[in-house]
């Protein structure tokens, strides 16, 4: 029995690219930075990034498109996919690993999540 399951909640780095392949089906490309803050052993704050590439396809990538904008919270559901090409230079072979998504939910944004706390307190209905 094998597993390939992937799942990651982090924020967008920029808009999502989206491209029609040759068959006509839609592909959408975006990073993901996803950030663990820890306590090192000295006591200190720290905090690491890392960087996930997406890739969706069909239906899910017009979803990409029309909903997901740089610094969008996003859970993505997916496989881990590892692809060989030739470098454009000519200098060998090069590998890219990343995510295809098979499931995707839209979070809350960080950059809204304080303005909309500021709203809903500002509605007071007196």
């Amino acid at each position: 029995m094998a597993i390939n399951k992937v799942i990651v909640i982090g924020n967008l780095g920029a808009n999502p690219e989206v491209r029609a392949l040759p068959s006509g089906q839609n592909v959408a490309n975006f990073s993901l930075a996803t950030t663990e803050r820890f306590t090192d052993r000295n006591g200190a704050k720290r905090e690491r990034t890392d960087w996930h590439r997406i890739v969706a396809f069909g239906r899910l990538a017009d979803t990409c498109e029309r909903f997901l904008s740089k610094g969008r919270q996003v859970y993505v559901e997916g496989r881990l996919s590892t692809r060989q090409y030739e470098a454009k230079d000519g200098s060998g072979k090069r590998y890219r690993t990343e995510i295809v998504a098979r499931q995707l939910r839209l979070l809350g944004n960080r950059a809204n999540s304080n303005a909309s706390k500021a709203q809903a307190s500002d509605d007071i209905p007196f």
